[in-house]
């Protein structure tokens, strides 16, 4: 992609259907006095007369009211000046209005320390700083049985994610959950990661929880707080992300880990997103200041070793693990070891989009 700030300066940074003003600018486009109503009350309004995306910009905190994303996109620190034509460049670049609000206030060599971090409600996110150092996990096995995560354990995967779509009061949810725990316990370094069963990881103790963002956005303030605590008592939580929004949700968020996908087109899932590819998994990795976990597409051990050099802390494998995971874990192991040692790929200046405005 290019840089999204524009050779030559347009003559509006908005249309009717897009629109990035101040608080001021907002209140008077509404005939109203200044300070009368709250910013995402001006937001809500803008949209009631009919625009599709409104962003309201402050210092340090933009408020989104877009098709795809609401909340406070909060700055660590300031960005460029020429956001407004960075804004309008990226949305003739074919970024949606939420990600275009993400691009505009980054600068043309962002790092980690730039990315800001979006809220899910009217409450600011809090930023945190990205971490210094970021471990290697390597395989990350996804499964669906108590028996895979066992067998999974016992061929020396580290990372087993439990990944069972049922309703939680299915009386046969719980005892597998158990018995995955006690597998991947038994094998002595496998960690095993609930996915969205947020109620019941917490309840039994399991050292990881995988949430997508619409489960994360589904959850009232006091069950996210809930998870906050325990991850405070040493939790992990993982969360998906398949935009910069996303991306720049699930920092505020405070995951521990990050995923980014789908890198190759996948059919495990039905998804509006397009291929974040080799480029944007790298970028990922430069900027979420978080492990960053590759997931997506990854059908033989040729992709997994690719990812593992873009600095990806780890790489999931789903359907290419098999019947007998036993016996095809060794090889994509020997894949993740080859990629992790091999010469680390740079990451692009700036991403792609992954989502279609006729898509958003």
């Amino acid at each position: 992609m290019q840089s999204p700030a524009p050779t030559e300066s347009p003559s509006d940074a908005t249309t009717d259907a897009v629109l990035r003003l101040t608080a001021h600018e907002a209140a008077a486009r509404l005939g109203l006095p200044a300070g009368r109503l709250s910013v995402p009350e001006l937001a809500r309004a803008l949209r009631d007369q009919g625009a599709s995306d409104v962003v309201i910009t402050g210092d340090p905190h933009d408020w989104l009211d877009t098709l795809n994303a609401q909340g406070w996109l909060t700055r660590p620190r300031s960005g460029p000046t020429d956001h407004a034509l960075r804004f309008s460049a990226a949305l003739a670049q074919g970024w949606v209005a939420a990600d275009a609000a993400v691009l505009a206030r980054l600068p043309d060599r962002a790092s980690s320390l730039d990315l800001p971090v979006l809220s899910v409600d009217e409450t600011p996110a809090r930023w945190t700083a990205p971490l210094s150092h970021v471990p290697a996990l390597g395989v990350y096995a996804i499964v669906d049985s108590a028996e895979r995560v066992r067998a999974c354990a016992e061929a020396g995967a580290g990372l087993i994610q439990l990944r069972i779509k049922a309703r939680r009061d299915d009386p046969a949810l719980v005892p597998e959950l158990r018995a995955a725990l006690d597998a991947a316990r038994g094998a002595g370094r496998a960690a095993l990661v609930v996915n969205d069963h947020w109620r019941l990881a917490l309840s039994l103790n399991a050292p990881a929880l995988h949430l997508g963002q619409e489960d994360w956005l589904a959850l009232r303030h006091t069950e996210r707080t809930t998870i906050a605590t325990a991850q405070a008592r040493g939790l992990q939580l993982g969360m998906s992300s398949h935009s910069l929004w996303e991306l720049c949700r699930a920092r505020g968020a405070g995951a521990d880990l990050i995923a980014c996908g789908p890198v190759w087109p996948t059919l495990t899932k039905d998804m509006p997103w397009h291929a974040q590819g080799l480029d944007n998994l790298a970028w990922w990795v430069r900027m979420a200041g978080r492990p960053v976990i590759a997931i997506g597409g990854i059908l033989d051990p040729d992709q997994l070793e690719q990812c593992a050099t873009t600095g990806a802390a780890t790489v999931c494998v789903v359907r290419g693990l098999g019947e007998d995971p036993r016996a095809t874990l060794p090889r994509w192991q020997r894949a993740w070891e080859a990629g992790h040692a091999a010469p680390r790929r740079p990451a692009p200046a700036w991403p792609h989009p992954t989502l279609s405005p006729e898509c958003a």
